[in-house]
């Protein structure tokens, strides 16, 4: 019984040495970094693109950095904190938490993507020319309206009084124009721009000799709709030179009262200020009314959130 159990013994500790001896040697650590390293290259991953939402959120507190706070994803929408409050992007209709379910009540806002050159003139189709003949017409009977609670927070202009208390008087190329004071400064920067332009084309010193109205800031809904204007806050400029316009055209609402094919109008039949003009107000964040389907091409306005949605690169302030 003795050496039956030691056999057996025997045979166990052989097993265990034997086990042993051909366990294979630990890695180093170089070779485990590197098989992780190996590894973790052959994983793919997904970067998710932003949705339109974040990019116009973040456009938002990108072109105004003194008056927006912050942007956040919250709520399961992107939001921007403006004065204490937080207004969603809302399906492009940019409200507060306590309006933001409703948006269907509310006309968007148009973040657009802004042509850094005038778009190629092209025939429009029928079906467009059916819309847009009866465009002048449709709009008046529209009665949603944009909410005007963002726009009056940025710019300080709930109300007509809180908006003149807000409005300063410039001279801009000359002429007296009234304008918010916040966008003050690149008012002053276009200007600097023009000149500079001036003195390297005469034709743009003749243009400027040349303007005969300039209005700024305005207590006034846009024409025919329920929204209100970008001229009651203060940031927008209409430019005109009758002198250099002779018979072009310069606003399709005007046209349309008595050509019923506006859209029609070629670019060399529609005034158009010096290249240079246009150039300088981009460049320090405004738009120009020029380059819409509706054309204004007296209008410029402060939008530097739909240059920078364009990838337009903006003066510095």
């Amino acid at each position: 019984m003795f050496r039956k159990t030691t056999v057996i013994l025997l045979i166990i500790i052989i097993g265990i040495i034997y086990s042993c001896g051909s366990k294979p040697a630990a890695a180093e650590p170089e070779e485990i970094i590197e098989e992780a390293a190996e590894e973790a290259a052959q994983e793919v991953i997904v970067v998710p693109e932003p949705t339109r939402a974040e990019l116009v959120m973040r456009a938002l507190l990108e072109a105004y950095p003194e008056q927006i706070e912050e942007v956040e994803f919250r709520n399961d929408d992107w939001a921007v904190l403006l004065k204490g409050k937080w207004y969603y992007y809302a399906n492009g209709r940019i409200l507060q938490e306590n309006k933001a379910e409703d948006f269907e009540n509310f006309r968007s806002y148009q973040f657009y993507g802004y042509p850094a050159e005038l778009p190629p003139w092209r025939e429009r189709t029928p079906e467009e020319t059916a819309r847009f003949g009866t465009m002048a017409a449709s709009r008046r009977q529209i009665t949603v309206r944009r909410s005007n609670d963002f726009l009056d927070d940025l710019w300080q202009a709930s109300t007509r009084a809180e908006a003149e208390r807000n409005i300063v008087t410039v001279t801009f190329l000359g002429r007296s124009v009234k304008i918010n004071k916040l966008i003050q400064k690149r008012v002053i920067a276009v200007e600097r721009d023009i000149r500079a332009a001036a003195r390297a084309d005469s034709g743009v010193q003749t243009w400027i000799n040349s303007i005969d109205t300039l209005e700024g800031y305005v207590w006034r809904n846009v024409a025919d709709t329920q929204s209100r204007s970008y001229h009651a806050y203060g940031i927008a400029l209409d430019i005109l030179s009758r002198r250099t316009m002779g018979n072009l055209q310069t606003y399709w609402l005007w046209t349309s009262q008595y050509r019923d094919d506006w859209w029609n109008v070629s670019y060399r039949e529609r005034y158009h200020p010096p290249d240079a003009v246009i150039k300088a107000f981009e460049a320090n964040g405004f738009i120009w009314g020029g380059k819409w389907l509706l054309f204004d091409t007296m209008h410029f306005e402060y939008r530097p959130e739909l240059l920078i949605l364009s990838g337009m690169t903006l003066n510095a302030p």
